[in-house]
């Protein structure tokens, strides 16, 4: 097949049509194809909103694979990236018969690292007996593992402990200078990437590479033709992460343990060492006392002026500055000794910059944990710098999401991105018989939002139609807060499994969603995109209320002000038009097949009580709507009885 086939590739008379049991021609998918064929032809830009069910990822993949160019698709979520990798391509590779080469690329975070897992075991000093346990597992898998990648562990917690002692970052990568080089999985993933025609990474990676120039390995990705953006609606929040700069106790704390690691390895004096380590930890954690007791967020500039905290960055500053002058004296007894010293160097550089002066249009902010803290600059807007981006690499670009548009608008994603008013917009509506398959609940006598027992109100709201649903349910929250408190209360109240988010690997729990009866997901934003549940499992999606960003963050209410500056109403223009297209991703876990029937439950009352609750529900999906929960018993009654006759 040649590039101008994808008409008859996707059509009746095609491969798709002829071996992928089930497949139907869309025609709302064949015009994607064609306008992505157009774009990577003529080397230009064009924005798809495809609607649940079109099919964009078979939309973008075939005229990316008979182009014959070098295509960069990048996607938003792990689960996607890993679907489209290990499912999607090799399948439409297989139906049109093109021998392309495809490669993975995660983040290093994503890798073993045979180098720290190797220290680690012989250095045997560990937290508690489970990160001794994890890493007993770590080090059995490492021998027999071909890709070295994390995922592969689905039997670990994602937060466990273990995970930085066996994975690198940026900073503790000892790059071409490893001893282990030729073990690494991350090498190997990039040098697979280098000779790929086709190459899957994730947003969070290609803004690595293009902002931050990785240390490690100089830039991550190879050059290409063209870049597809799945899941584009994520990537102005992933672009602010990477246009801004950032540093954590944490990375300062890794370097302080990696450096008495080292010294001890080049039989080096630690009593001298340990000593100006401990002097460091103990000015870290007075400053770290400045910034407040409490977790949270709040404006450097609400802090800085504190009596005591001239004093406590330059005691910092000292004791980050004696170090490198240590490491110094070191670098040359061996590599890792020599990283040490340059990361000393990069991390004393970055607190002296973001414990100072504020630059133009950037957000100085920190966030606090128990013990440690985080720094931040992040941009008002990306606009100018992704723009600039795009300039500068004359190429195709394709953003496509089911969620770009509000109502039939593009303008709140092309504002974020710089993206010219002229670029080609098309939107597709899915294919799926909503007003057959969906009902959309909003009950009554919930309070108000704000209120302190709101969450409860939810819950006990949700208990009948969960029971009605038989579980088979997503219970999606706006807060950490609410998910503690579901995870507590709900299991009181229902004989259901429940599975709650962070638990386990991501997969790990999608995995026994599907494969247990009466089971219930409980979730925050992780589980509102990206997931991919058909059939029986799923009948229910509950969402706690609106999901709108809290105007307390300080990045959000900078970015407030920014608009309010500008006359603009930033509730109008910025906060309404993102709740919107996070509720759309929300409510479009629900219908995944021609064949899925269910619920959507939105608990809030501000749906119907507030004249923006028209906008939500216009850019929606046509379902039919209730307030009577007696309606949802009915609805789930008839899908129930009918479900049967549909295995």
């Amino acid at each position: 097949m040649s590039f101008s086939d994808v008409r008859h590739a996707l059509g009746p008379e095609g491969p798709f049509a002829e071996k992928v049991p089930g497949y139907q021609p869309r025609a709302p998918q064949v015009a994607m194809a064609l306008a992505v064929e157009q774009a990577l032809k003529a080397k230009s830009q064009l924005l798809v909103e495809a609607g649940t069910g079109t099919g964009k990822t078979f939309a973008y993949l075939v005229p990316a694979v008979l182009s014959g160019q070098k295509t960069l698709v990048s996607t938003g979520t792990r689960n996607l990236q890993d679907q489209l990798f290990h499912r999607d391509l090799p399948q439409v590779r297989a139906l049109l018969a093109k021998p392309i080469r495809t490669a993975l690329l995660k983040g290093r975070s994503n890798y073993l690292c045979p180098y720290r897992l190797e220290q680690h075991i012989a250095e045997g000093e560990l937290e508690s007996k489970q990160v001794v346990h994890d890493l007993q597992r770590v080090a059995a898998w490492a021998g027999k593992t071909q890709l070295g990648d994390i995922a592969e562990l689905i039997d670990i917690a994602e937060d466990s402990m273990v995970w930085p002692l066996v994975t690198s970052t940026a900073d503790n990568c000892l790059g071409q200078e490893c001893p282990k080089i030729d073990d690494c999985p991350l090498m190997k993933a990039r040098e697979s990437a280098a000779e790929a025609d086709i190459i899957v990474v994730n947003h969070h990676l290609f803004f690595a590479d293009k902002a931050l120039k990785d240390r490690g390995f100089g830039e991550l990705l190879p050059a290409v033709d063209a870049v597809i953006f799945d899941e584009a609606h994520q990537l102005p929040e992933t672009a602010a992460m990477f246009f801004g700069q950032s540093l954590s106790s944490r990375q300062i704390n890794d370097l302080l343990a990696d450096t008495l690691r080292e010294i001890l390895a080049a039989g080096g004096d630690l009593r001298g060492a340990n000593d100006l380590v401990s002097t460091i930890e103990t000015r870290l954690a007075q400053f770290r006392l400045l910034l407040g007791e409490d977790s949270r967020k709040g404006i450097w500039a609400d802090v800085c002026e504190q009596a005591d905290m001239p004093a406590a960055i330059a005691a910092v500053n000292l004791g980050l500055s004696a170090l490198l002058d240590s490491l110094a004296a070191l670098k040359d007894r061996s590599k890792g000794l020599d990283s040490c010293h340059r990361r000393a160097e990069e991390l004393g550089k970055a607190f002296e910059e973001l414990t100072g002066t504020t630059p133009d249009n950037q957000v100085h902010w920190f966030e606090t944990f128990r013990k440690g803290f985080v720094l931040q600059w992040t941009p008002l807007e990306v606009s100018q710098p992704f723009r600039a981006l795009i300039d500068q690499e004359p190429m195709a670009w394709v953003f496509t999401s089911a969620t770009l548009a509000v109502r039939e608008d593009f303008r709140h994603i092309r504002q974020q991105l710089g993206l010219s008013d002229g670029i080609e917009a098309i939107q597709l509506p899915s294919p799926f018989a909503y007003e057959q398959q969906a009902l959309f609940y909003v009950p009554r006598g919930l309070p108000d939002p704000g209120a302190m027992d709101y969450t409860r109100g939810v819950l006990q709201a949700a208990m009948p139609v969960l029971k009605a649903s038989q579980g088979r349910a997503f219970f999606l929250f706006t807060s950490h807060r609410a998910l503690r408190e579901a995870a507590e209360w709900l299991p009181k109240q229902l004989d259901f499994t429940f599975l709650v988010q962070g638990t386990q690997p991501k997969a790990e729990l999608l995995r026994r969603f599907a494969s247990t009866e009466q089971c219930v997901l409980l979730a925050t934003g992780a589980f509102w995109e990206g997931v991919d549940v058909r059939g029986q499992a799923l009948s229910l999606v509950i969402i706690d209320k609106l999901p709108f960003a809290s105007p307390a963050d300080p990045v959000m209410a900078a970015r407030l002000d920014a608009y309010k500056s500008r006359g603009q109403n930033p509730f109008v223009a910025y906060q309404l038009p993102s709740a919107i297209i996070a509720m759309k991703q929300g409510a479009g876990r629900l219908i995944r097949d021609v064949l899925d029937t269910g619920v959507l439950m939105v608990c809030d009352p501000r749906l119907v009580g507030r004249p923006y609750g028209q906008l939500f529900l216009q850019s929606l999906p046509p379902m039919r709507r209730t307030r009577e929960a007696t309606v949802v018993a009915e609805f789930f009654e008839f899908i129930n009885a009918l479900e049967p006759a549909q295995t």
